[in-house]
């Protein structure tokens, strides 16, 4: 018997997405594009570096609009302006209190109103996106590994199309984008820290983490940074420790980096030790490349009380025209003692959540970034500014707060 009716059927590859997922895969993309603008805004700009005439008014302009663009694209991601109360996002938005009160203070008030409305700005933007930390899907760490794939992309396009703008003294940077040497050794540290612990937790397939263990590994040789090296071992050291219980594969890799280690320092132990001193003499190397010549005067500088609580407000991490490189001694300088100890309260509660959490894949991650900023805030800058490695941070701390209720709502 047939029918005269005849029954509409969809194409075979035409596929609708139920409003649930449409609606969690647009929060998918606008977190990753907010992300995305937040990384953006903390790219250093070098002038004169590039390879095309990038005008230095211009490339300042892009990093700096990045910042207002991502509230905004937060803002239609949080439109209710909720918000997860946190610690830790607490104690950065005291610092960013703290820097609006000393600005009014300081010697340079524009310049200092306006890198503290920067951190507001900055602050803000984490408050809004913190309704989607917990993620069982990982989706701030998949963002920041997608954004820090774009840049070292860039850094190797760079080095094929100038490669010798792209090593001046020898040391790999930005070509495209002019990111200095050590923020890109930074960006392959962290980046090969976070595909090896995933790796090691079973949520990435083997191939894939050699090869970007394999492409960053060449990127933060040809650095030649000390600190993101010292970072990255101590801090897959701590990462992998916090797993060795739990994981068979933690255990293997141990053995093997153990025997490779062994073979490497009773082989190669000349070239190891030419690559650490890069030519320096002794006293460049206790001097840390003569960083530690300009905190003696730092710290001397004569102060008022309300300066040595409070310091002179957020500057451009200089004293007396020179680099601090020092996250403490900047937040000495910038926000006085009140900084220092945030900074290290900060850190405190990350290593103490981290420890309350059960093991695993989430605490692993968590305590390679909280140890690589630990050991980098010696040498390097940003706990009190908006910088990658409050970035850092955040990720970890979105990684140590359970998992969020999923949003039943959502909007047009």
């Amino acid at each position: 018997m047939s029918t005269s009716v005849a029954t509409y059927r969809p194409h075979s590859n035409a596929r609708s997405l139920a409003p649930a997922d449409a609606y969690d895969r647009s929060v998918r993309r606008r977190v990753g594009i907010t992300w995305s603008l937040l990384v953006l805004n903390v790219l250093t700009f070098v002038p004169h570096e590039s390879v095309f005439p990038i005008p230095s008014a211009a490339g300042k302009a892009i990093t700096q609009a990045a910042l207002p663009a991502a509230l905004l694209v937060a803002l239609t991601l949080n439109r209710r302006l909720l918000i997860r109360p946190n610690v830790f996002l607490c104690l950065v938005t005291l610092l960013a209190i703290e820097a609006i009160v000393t600005c009014f203070t300081a010697q340079y008030l524009r310049s200092a109103g306006y890198r503290t409305f920067r951190l507001v700005e900055f602050v803000a933007v984490l408050w809004l996106l913190s309704p989607y930390w917990g993620r069982r899907d990982l989706l701030l760490v998949r963002c920041h590994l997608k954004a820090m794939a774009v840049v070292l992309g860039s850094v190797l396009v760079g080095l094929m199309l100038g490669p010798g703008r792209a090593r001046p003294e020898g040391r790999l940077s930005g070509a495209i984008w002019p990111i200095p040497a050590t923020q890109v050794a930074h960006y392959a540290a962290v980046t090969l820290g976070l595909v090896v612990v995933l790796w090691l937790g079973g949520h990435r397939r083997g191939r894939a983490t050699m090869l970007t263990v394999v492409v960053t590994g060449i990127i933060l040789i040809m650095t030649h940074t000390r600190t993101a090296l010292v970072g990255l071992i101590v801090g897959l050291l701590i990462a992998g420790l916090s797993m060795i219980v739990v994981k068979t594969r933690v255990r293997k890799l141990f053995a093997i980096g153990g025997a490779v280690v062994l073979i490497a320092v009773t082989t190669l132990s000349n070239i190891i030790i030419s690559w650490l001193t890069r030519g320096e003499s002794g006293e460049q190397l206790t001097s840390l490349t003569g960083r530690t010549k300009f905190w003696g005067p730092l710290l001397a500088f004569p102060r008022d009380r309300f300066q040595e609580i409070f310091g002179f407000g957020l500057s451009n991490d200089s004293f007396n025209g020179q680099a601090i490189d020092s996250n403490w001694l900047t937040s000495y300088q910038d926000q006085g003692l009140f900084g220092v100890v945030v900074c290290a309260v900060i850190l405190l509660f990350l290593f103490i959540l981290a420890y309350l959490q059960p093991s695993g894949v989430r605490r692993a991650i968590a305590l390679f970034l909280i140890t690589y900023c630990l050991m980098a805030s010696f040498t390097e800058v940003g706990f009190t500014n908006a910088s990658t490695y409050l970035l850092d941070l955040t990720l970890a701390a979105s990684l140590l707060v359970p998992s969020a209720v999923k949003m039943t709502q959502y909007e047009d």
